[in-house]
């Protein structure tokens, strides 16, 4: 009778833990949940070519780096996307500790929210450039953002390490490469670095978003605002002129579904190398760009 009520107490115990709720995470609470279920596509984490692995969305790139000395992550997704960032490095064989880097593209929620979390979960040092570093570390709210008034704000990153326009970040024997390319925010950078397969290696480009969008009533025609219109036109004729094998573009093309589906089934020719997607990508962006000005 004894040993039945022990079992008894145990079970309702473990029905009890089962039930409870998760303790609140302040750095995992969930930003934009609209858009989030259209950014966080599922998509299972991939090898694109060489050391280089994409581990994020069907609407929002992460990606991955391995190197000797330990892996470099490029954007965090929004807060909620962090235990899925984790899962598919865990899937991949190695561990969010092994994190040593995390490079940002911009201070926005869906590329920045989850960095906070990232680097306390992996001890890793964020990187950005200075404008962007300064919004980082506030959690957002850039009064100048053409998107100020949408825009969430999202858990600050106190540990930023800020660097400039053509700075290379070394890690074991992997130089990333930092391109300033602002317009969408006057802080967004890109990032660029050499993968290899044998003695074949590519140049990655991992291109922060070049989209002309601007809340209600904010205008890129405006005088006052000309120094976003500078600022885009100078980024685009860089993007173009960018050595680019391939492109990881921080929201997915809508071709890049098709292409992981083909990489999944052969990585000859590669789906992903293309010399030119940098040239389409910045020019479709600067044709939006210039629709906008002219409406």
């Amino acid at each position: 009778m004894a040993r039945k009520t022990m079992l008894l107490g145990i079970s309702l115990a473990g029905m009890l833990l089962a039930g409870a709720a998760a303790p609140d995470d302040p750095l995992l609470r969930p930003i934009a949940p609209d858009h989030a279920r259209q950014w966080l596509t599922p998509q299972a984490p991939a090898r694109l070519y060489g050391g280089t692995y994409l581990v994020g969305f069907g609407g929002l790139s992460v990606a991955l780096i391995r190197t000797r000395a330990g892996l470099i992550l490029i954007d965090g997704a929004v807060p909620q996307a962090v235990p899925d960032i984790e899962a598919h490095i865990r899937a991949l064989g190695f561990s969010i500790r092994d994190v040593k880097l995390i490079l940002s593209t911009e201070p926005h929620c869906d590329h920045a929210g989850g960095l906070a979390a990232l680097a306390r979960d992996s001890g890793a040092q964020v990187v950005a450039s200075a404008p962007a570093a300064a919004v980082l570390r506030q959690g957002g709210g850039d009064p100048d953002d053409p998107q100020a008034a949408w825009l969430d704000p999202f858990p600050a990153v106190r540990d930023v390490r800020a660097v400039r326009d053509g700075a290379v970040i070394r890690l074991g024997e992997v130089a990333v490469t930092a391109h300033a390319t602002p317009g969408h925010t006057l802080g967004s950078m890109s990032w660029s670095w050499s993968a290899c397969e044998g003695k074949a290696c590519r140049t990655i480009v991992f291109a922060s978003s070049l989209n002309p969008i601007a809340a209600d009533g904010w205008r890129f025609a405006d005088p006052a605002h000309r120094r976003f219109v500078d600022a885009f036109r100078a980024t685009f004729a860089k993007v173009k002129a960018m050595p680019c094998d391939m492109l990881i573009s921080a929201h997915p093309d809508p071709g890049d579904a098709d292409r992981l589906a083909r990489l999944a089934r052969a990585r000859t020719p590669h789906p992903f190398e293309d010399p030119g997607a940098c040239r389409r990508y910045a020019a479709r962006a600067q044709a939006a760009l210039t629709k906008k000005l002219a409406s």
